[in-house]
């Protein structure tokens, strides 16, 4: 990983900007079993990077889904990314993932011979997005190996994918996180086996011509119909153990699931390109 230091016009202030070798995913290892303390402090002060300490999200039962069915059908003008029948949307580092009966699932490493992230073949910026994924069961591993994967919108900003079944692990890593950033508003996870849904909200960053950043990126998200992340602000490039930075790129990139070893299953995948009409707009100086 290179560092190069950039200057974000307008703050005056240097920051260290990680320039990634190899897909963002990579930066996410092998995590310590409940947290670390040895991580930098995020911004407010409170909370180390993967904090141990930090409160875990209070629990909540979502409502209960019968016989399995899919949660969200595809409206009209949707781009299907996953509907059971192909993989032709998508391309995979080392290879595709297993298609069996309608659901797709991550592939053991030692049949892709590595890492083997699946990227979209088309590009997006602001969209929404719907996707459900099923942890295994029985479940044979605990924390950050027990279900584990996330959505990388644009290849760089995550919501984690996690069992969050009765499984301790440290906040902002947990189901429905910012991850490494903002842990989820609650935790409304199902059982181990049972299909989850996602419905989230992205809106890209926006950068000057200088490369500087003029809004960050945002994200709303709902874990099996609750809200876990409201109209959040993202601090950059996911990382592990580090505090997320932005580097400016396009307005466009690909949506990646990451393998992080799990052999956690899909379906149900779709998005909707958003317009600029749909970004939230920052009213300055409003209520003053």
């Amino acid at each position: 990983m290179k560092i190069i230091p950039t200057v974000f016009a307008g703050t005056g202030i240097a920051l260290a900007t990680a320039l990634l070798v190899g897909t963002a995913a990579q930066a996410q290892d092998k995590p310590g079993k409940l947290g670390f303390k040895d991580t930098p402090i995020l911004p407010g002060g409170n909370w180390h990077v993967h904090d141990p300490d930090r409160p875990a999200p209070t629990v909540v039962t979502p409502a209960a889904q019968a016989g399995g069915a899919q949660a969200g059908g595809a409206p009209s003008d949707a781009t299907i990314l996953f509907d059971g029948q192909s993989l032709d949307a998508w391309r995979g580092e080392r290879g595709p993932w297993t298609l069996e009966k309608g659901i797709m699932t991550i592939p053991p490493r030692s049949q892709s011979g590595g890492e083997n992230n699946l990227i979209s073949k088309q590009e997006f910026g602001d969209v929404q997005l719907h996707l459900e994924f099923r942890s295994p069961n029985p479940p044979t591993k605990s924390s950050q190996d027990r279900g584990n994967s996330g959505i990388w919108f644009m290849q760089r900003y995550e919501v984690q994918i996690l069992d969050g079944y009765q499984n301790p692990t440290y906040a902002d890593g947990t189901v429905g996180a910012v991850y490494a950033w903002k842990p989820p508003l609650v935790n409304p996870s199902r059982q181990p086996g049972e299909w989850q849904s996602y419905d989230i909200i992205f809106e890209r960053p926006r950068f000057a011509a200088d490369g500087s950043l003029v809004r960050p990126a945002y994200v709303t998200a709902l874990l099996n119909g609750v809200l876990v992340q409201n109209h959040q602000a993202m601090l950059g490039t996911t990382k592990w153990r580090s505090i997320a930075q932005y580097q400016a790129h396009g307005d466009k990139a690909p949506i990646q699931l990451q393998d992080h070893d799990s052999p956690v299953s899909f379906r149900n995948i779709w998005v909707r390109p958003l317009p600029d009409e749909a970004i939230a707009q920052d009213l300055k100086g409003a209520g003053q």
